[in-house]
């Protein structure tokens, strides 16, 4: 797209960390341009390989830019930080992770790295103690009694014991809580049915008699 770039001698294309049009803008375009330093971090560098650190929207989104009336790199820049703006505007903050759960179409794993993925934007950043423990905050009932041990851990760990209740669930080595719910309220009507037939034979008994 910009035939005109000349390239250093021995120059070689980074292998840059692709941006697909969720997360900060404005911290893509500080690594991207931390990546070109070495060959010198000429404006006509960076708007010749630009395209490259993008993939999925943000891909689409370059490629129907206009690149020739962006004289400079600051253009390019600031039309890139523009479109993307809202997701910075519309960062997650701490509740937002409290009220996202577990789907059951999901595996445990896939939850957890969902998770940390939106954990990893909010503003101001948490360090791992924290994030653990507004991740087990998040959890349901059934792993949050069965993960308290975690508090202070690493999130890898956290996400090891979830996975193992996770299997404890599935093959009944733990016993759920609507499980025990249902198991009470079944003892409970039956506990009531016997009840009540007994009181219908002393009903019945003392009209004979």
């Amino acid at each position: 797209m910009l035939p005109h770039v000349h390239l250093l001698l021995g120059f070689k294309t980074p292998k840059f960390e692709k941006y697909d049009g969720h997360g900060d803008p404005t911290a893509h375009l500080k690594r991207y341009c931390n990546q070109l330093r070495g060959a010198g971090g000429k404006e006509e560098l960076l708007m010749a390989y630009f395209g490259e650190s993008l993939v999925g929207i943000a891909s689409e989104w370059y490629m129907d830019q206009d690149i020739s009336r962006c004289h400079i790199w600051d253009d390019l820049a600031r039309d890139f930080i523009r479109q993307f703006q809202n997701n910075i505007d519309i960062a997650p903050d701490r509740n937002l992770l409290l009220n996202l759960k577990k789907k059951s179409s999901k595996s445990f794993r896939e939850y957890a790295v969902k998770w940390l993925k939106q954990a990893t934007r909010v503003k101001p950043q948490m360090d791992e103690t924290k994030m653990v423990s507004v991740f087990l905050q998040a959890q349901e009932a059934d792993y949050y009694q069965n993960m308290m041990s975690m508090m202070g851990k690493p999130f890898a760990e956290a996400i090891k014991i979830g996975e193992m209740v996770e299997n404890g669930l599935k093959i009944r080595r733990i016993l759920s809580q609507s499980a025990i719910r249902a198991t009470s309220q079944a003892i409970q009507c039956g506990s009531g049915g016997v009840a009540n037939r007994k009181s219908r034979k002393k009903r019945q008994w003392q009209l004979q008699v």
